[in-house]
């Protein structure tokens, strides 16, 4: 597992929000759990499976499909209770049992139906059994209302049959007595009414002792009581016993019910699990949707090679308010282990730093990360970070005390498999004795072989970076002219403070301003001032590089049109080919079926005729059209003329000659059995020894008689 240090970070780099935002789009309480306990992972083959079960659901979503997960009820007590001994469910759990199993068989029946296009997300049901037993054992108590049904047993269908009969006996005597009180006027507007389980009349009050039978109430007011008539009270009593005797009946069956379904209590738990983890799935790929995740190339050691990264939390609150969100790429590996970022305040190197460690918490929880797919990220067994104001009241620490603290933790544990992220190495202490702290710690850092990102102003640690190997520096683009950040790291190059043109602009008195020049160490000032000119130079180029690339990318797009209307063409040709190929081959059948006709009748008469000769003749005028070969003839002649035969093995670019019709075509490609002869423009597949070499004969030329006269 990923150790961070300290582990008020994690809230640092605000994981705590990304946590939220998923349990949010979790639809069950096991999902929301899950989100709430997500841990980060060092095992490469577990992040990459996770990664790779999110990236199934999330082409899922994106494809308008879903898997039908959904079961939302949290039926952990339920399952518990099947475990215990004469435990009996109620119908509304039996219910949500037959749910869950039923969401099961969905589920299954869905990936069975896209067999083999989500592997990875199959992989989650590979032991799943469904137990069809288990909606059996339910659909014969339970009716599709959710009641339990009169034959669930023989008992139970005696019971409400005679509660049947003793209700409708018990509405006509009571239908017989409201009609006899309404003439008599007792009865108040309301009539009638339920008190106690047991059915009464509603009469007025000065009327009470006229109506024999049980006062079971009065209305607030006292004007109108609720009397159960004499006449219908041994009836009330046979159905009170009757309804009980159901209800006796009712549990015996449902905790018969219950007991046949104990024994499926592990698959139920490993069903109720299954659906929760493809609840937190399809959330954590609900999620990436949000801020554009992707999975990067995972690497086979510790590394940062992220293109074009978004922080996800800056990302979704730009992209509420529609503003624009600044991508960063950078690389932290082998060869360039450490990177030294400056610049003014306010231009991006603390998002940058909390974007590279957020990113890297959410890869080793198995969640998509906002990158490039060209990225290649690796995994650290520890993050150690160091980001804001660590000052400790209670240890009585002051802020650089603290920051050494947590330097002192960095030296003694980091490792090659350790990335580190420091916000203002050095700071909280004198500037010279502060940067020479942050310097020795970076060497430290550097010969461990860790990985990491240090913000810095210090002149020393730019100057560092730059002589250093595995240090490289890093700088936050400005706009000298608005003094305004660009929120772009520009690797290779450190970045300028601009404290005196930032002073300027805040409207200081020039006064001070020169004054603090002046101050101001010469070298300190010159190394300052050099780096400011070499980042105005490196924004000019920046600006060309991006107009040649938009340039170079129009080019890209017209090259692409130009070759699909090339392949469109190509393809327009192709396909008249082999259409004229295809008529051709129509001919040459019709063709040959009518000499097979005419060859059986040829054979016929020569059998009848005793004139051979005349048959052969005829089979001559049959078989051998006098046109085709008067056509063939006239064919060779103008061959003879103009292509003289020399044989010989055919390569590609000959000129070759067909034996039989004389045409003419080059020979374009050699294959095993059949060659491509070019006629025209057109190929066609041959029989090559139906061919011959041939080239053409030299034409003499004949010199012109001389007209002129002298």
């Amino acid at each position: 597992m990923l150790q961070v240090y300290p582990q008020q970070a994690i809230a640092t780099i605000e994981f705590d929000k990304i946590k939220s935002l998923l349990a949010a789009h979790c639809k069950t309480d096991a999902g929301k759990e899950r989100a709430a306990a997500i841990q980060w992972q060092s095992q490469r083959s577990l992040i990459e499976k996770n990664l790779l079960q999110t990236l199934d659901y999330k082409n899922i979503l994106a494809s308008g499909d879903y898997i039908p997960n959904d079961f939302t009820k949290n039926i952990k007590k339920e399952l518990k209770l099947l475990g215990i001994p004469n435990a009996a469910l109620s119908v509304e759990q039996l219910i949500a049992i037959w749910e869950l199993t039923l969401c099961i068989r969905s589920i299954l029946n869905w990936f069975e139906k896209n067999n083999g296009l989500f592997k990875h997300l199959a992989l989650l049901l590979e032991k799943v059994n469904f137990e069809k037993e288990i909606p059996t054992i339910l659909s014969e108590v339970i009716d599709p209302k959710g009641f339990i049904k009169d034959t669930a047993s023989k008992e139970l269908l005696q019971i409400r049959s005679q509660l049947a009969k003793q209700r409708n006996e018990l509405r006509k005597v009571f239908e017989t007595i409201i009609r006899k009180l309404n003439k008599q006027g007792y009865l108040a507007d309301i009539s009638e009414g339920f008190l106690n389980g047991r059915r009464t009349v509603a009469i007025f009050a000065e009327h009470k002792r006229i109506v024999k039978g049980i006062l079971h109430g009065e209305s607030d007011s006292g004007k109108i009581v609720f009397v159960e008539p004499e006449e219908t009270i041994e009836l009330n009593n046979i159905i009170n016993s009757y309804e009980r005797a159901e209800q006796r009946e009712l549990h015996k069956i449902l905790l018969e019910t219950t007991q046949a379904i104990a024994p499926y209590q592990v698959p139920l738990q490993f069903y109720f699990q299954v659906i929760g983890i493809l609840d937190f799935i399809r959330a954590k790929a609900l999620f990436a949707i949000d801020y554009n995740g992707l999975m990067p190339q995972l690497s086979q050691h510790p590394q940062v090679n992220v293109i074009n990264a978004y922080h996800p939390l800056l990302y979704l609150q730009n992209k509420a308010q529609q503003k624009p969100t600044y991508p960063i790429t950078l690389a932290l590996q082998k060869e360039q282990r450490i990177l030294i970022i400056s610049g003014p305040n306010a231009g991006g190197k603390t998002v940058t730093m909390k974007t590279v460690g957020l990113l890297q918490l959410m890869l080793q929880c198995g969640l998509l990360v906002p990158v490039d797919a060209r990225s290649e990220m690796g995994i650290f067994q520890q993050l150690m970070i160091h980001i804001g104001d660590t000052q400790s009241i209670e240890q009585e620490l002051s802020t650089y005390s603290a920051h050494l603290k947590d330097m002192k933790y960095f030296v003694d544990f980091a490792n090659g498999k350790t990335l580190f992220l420091i916000d203002e190495l050095g700071s909280g202490s004198d500037p010279n004795m502060g940067g020479a702290f942050a310097e020795a710690i970076i060497e430290n850092l550097a010969q461990r072989k860790s990985i990491g990102i240090v913000t810095t102003h210090y002149l020393n640690l730019k100057v560092m970076a730059g002589k250093t190997n595995g240090i490289v520096n890093g700088g936050m683009a400005f706009d000298e002219d608005k003094l305004a950040p660009l929120y772009q790291l520009v690797i290779g190059k450190p970045g300028s403070s601009y404290t005196f043109e930032i002073a300027k602009r805040s409207g200081l008195p020039d006064a001070i301003i020169e004054r603090a020049k002046q101050l101001t160490d010469r070298n300190h000032f010159k190394l300052d001032k050099l780096l400011h000119q070499t980042e105005l130079q490196n924004h000019k180029l920046s600006n060309n590089n991006k107009v040649l690339n938009e340039l170079i990318e129009k080019n890209k797009q017209l090259q692409l049109q130009y070759e699909t209307l090339a392949d469109k063409e190509k393809f327009k040709q192709q396909k008249e080919t082999i259409k004229l190929q295809n008529e051709i081959k129509k001919e040459e059948l019709d063709y040959l079926r009518d000499m097979e006709r005419k060859f059986k009748q040829i054979i016929q008469e020569w059998k009848r005729s005793a004139n051979k000769q005349e048959v052969i003749q005829s089979a001559e005028q049959l078989l051998f059209k006098k046109k085709q070969i008067q056509a063939n003839a006239s064919m060779a002649n103008k061959a003879d003329k103009r292509f003289q035969t020399v044989g010989g093995t055919p390569k590609i670019g000959d000129l070759m000659r067909n034996k039989i019709n004389h045409q003419i075509g080059t020979l374009s490609e050699i294959k095993d059995k059949k060659h491509l002869i070019k006629i025209g423009n057109l190929p066609f597949q041959v029989q090559i020894e139906e061919w011959v070499v041939v080239v053409p004969k030299e034409t003499k030329t004949v010199p012109k008689k001389n007209t002129k006269k002298n």
